[in-house]
């Protein structure tokens, strides 16, 4: 599985331990984890991009047709969907998953948790949205948002373990 995390943000946590706010390394493992649950075929390719408040609010109003920064974007290219244990999906180009930390921060202050937790719950809602999934209908948003956190949490469980 092709896995590329790239961080153009510029972005420091101040409540980190001094040093970048976005751990690649671990965006990039559990992408590759999600893609895995999901069954995406080990030949499709995903891009992750930390980019910063400007880039976003342009890349915002430009898709979106919406003022200001937004946390996450989805940019799917194949549409590829989840596939099955036992067919998973074909291989392809799944698409670009644009994450802003800055936005991500404020998110997670507000929300009493670590940068670095939004930020990889950020990866898997984009990375969602690739596959086909939306929040747009209370029963889509009630079936993403288990997803979301039933990925999130096993992911954490087993980098704990």
């Amino acid at each position: 599985m092709s896995v590329e995390v790239v961080d153009e943000s510029g972005f420091t946590d101040p409540s980190g331990p001094g040093g970048p706010g976005v751990a690649v390394e671990e965006v990039a493992e559990l992408a590759r984890f999600v893609l895995a649950e999901m069954h995406v075929h080990p030949a499709a390719d995903l891009s992750v991009v930390m980019v910063d408040v400007e880039a976003m609010t342009s890349l915002h109003v430009q898709w979106m047709d919406e003022p200001g920064p937004t946390d996450v974007l989805s940019f799917p290219m194949d549409e590829l969907r989840p596939g099955t244990e036992g067919e998973p999906s074909p291989p392809g180009l799944l698409g670009d998953v644009v994450l802003c930390p800055e936005v991500a921060a404020k998110q997670a202050r507000e929300s009493g948790h670590a940068t670095a937790e939004e930020v990889l719950l950020l990866t898997t809602h984009g990375i969602l949205h690739l596959l086909g999934y939306d929040h747009a209908e209370p029963d889509e948003e009630r079936e993403m948002f288990a997803l979301q956190r039933r990925l999130l949490l096993t992911f954490l469980a087993r980098k704990r373990a």
